[in-house]
């Protein structure tokens, strides 16, 4: 007999087509419950008290309150996993922000997402979001600001990070305040494809480095940060002086494309013991092995603690096996690096 506990799911969305089409698909799933739909935030918020759900899936565009602002009333009172389900647009990142834990895109032609493909990757991150914490992420940052001026003889170090659930958040935290002359920065995050460029526009008016989504052939150099594609995998490579970076298609590594560790193993081989690595909060074990050979090409590596990681899977699979130097909470992480940077001079 499986004794596995259901997560019990409340279904939010103001179309009546949706909400049965997400409740039928949820429910098809054995380890799942839908115990109630809503249509509106003041439905939602009155079936939240009554049947008390392990997690929401909030459509993002409802009348009378839209799911963002929901989203900020909500969370602070009734700390509950949100899996939000949304259209193309950058409105998840504000979502993110507010406290979702993750977002699915709608049924669209543009990301090839079907019927079958958006049900299953609702049924995931539902799941995923029912073992992530709930707390707001911004509890953990400290208002304190570092703008360091960087040692030019750590000018050629690169730096490399990797994230997935809960990581749009966590990576902006680690990077909003590096200064222009910070070393390059390359990143992968587990994200579709077209939500990848909305958010490298999004850090690049928050932060004072560049931020941009990687093309083949874009330079890693000072003062600019490279987001892989969400559709491609992005690897570091080397001509004479130069350190650039390749973005190509390719089966899923550790079920992602782009995969951390296909971005780790490639800064291990190019860059060593001149690199900095990073494991941030997400599900699973990506980007774990590839830290580790990271790590004993020379390089220092850094993984985010349990205490302040949305989802500590990735970063606890990198400590396991030996791959993290030192572990560090979100708030200090910045600090760590200028501080391994400081030692570089």
């Amino acid at each position: 007999m499986n004794m596995m506990k259901k997560v019990r799911v409340l279904v939010v969305d103001d179309s009546l087509l949706f909400r049965e089409t997400i409740a039928r698909g949820l429910s098809a799933d054995r380890g799942i419950e839908v115990i109630g739909t809503a249509r509106d935030a003041f439905e939602a918020r009155d079936k939240i008290i009554e049947f008390e759900p392990d997690v929401m899936t909030l459509d993002v565009e409802m009348p009378k309150m839209n799911g963002i602002e929901f989203l900020k009333r909500l969370i602070p009172q009734y700390p509950i996993p949100v899996v939000v389900v949304s259209a193309i647009s950058d409105n998840v990142f504000d979502a993110l922000n507010a406290g979702a834990i993750d977002f699915v895109t709608k049924m669209n032609s543009v990301t090839g997402t079907n019927k079958e493909n958006f049900i299953n990757e609702l049924i995931i991150k539902v799941k995923i979001a029912s073992m992530a914490k709930t707390f707001h992420i911004k509890k953990e940052i400290s208002n304190e600001r570092h703008i360091n001026r960087i040692n030019s003889r750590s000018s050629n170090t690169i730096i490399a990070i990797g994230a997935s659930t809960g990581g749009t958040q966590a990576i902006l935290e680690v990077v909003k305040d590096f200064p222009k002359d910070m070393p390059g920065i390359i990143i992968t995050q587990h994200m579709p494809a077209v939500f990848t460029k909305m958010y490298a526009d999004r850090l690049n008016k928050l932060c004072p480095m560049e931020v941009k989504e990687a093309e083949t052939g874009d330079i890693v150099h000072p003062g600019r940060i490279l987001i892989a594609p969400g559709d491609k995998h992005m690897e570091l490579n080397r001509r004479g002086n130069n350190c650039y970076v390749e973005c190509f298609t390719g089966d899923k590594v550790n079920g992602h494309c782009p995969s951390v560790d296909v971005l780790f193993n490639s800064v291990a081989d190019i860059a060593g013991s001149t690199s900095i690595g990073i494991i941030l909060t997400g599900m699973g074990y990506d980007g774990a092995k590839g830290l580790m050979k990271m790590k004993q090409k020379g390089a220092y590596t850094i993984g985010q603690d349990e205490q302040s990681s949305v989802v500590y899977g990735m970063p606890k699979v990198a400590y396991d096996i030996g791959g993290v130097t030192k572990q560090a909470s979100l708030k200090n992480i910045p600090k760590l690096v200028y501080s391994i940077l400081e030692d570089k001079k």
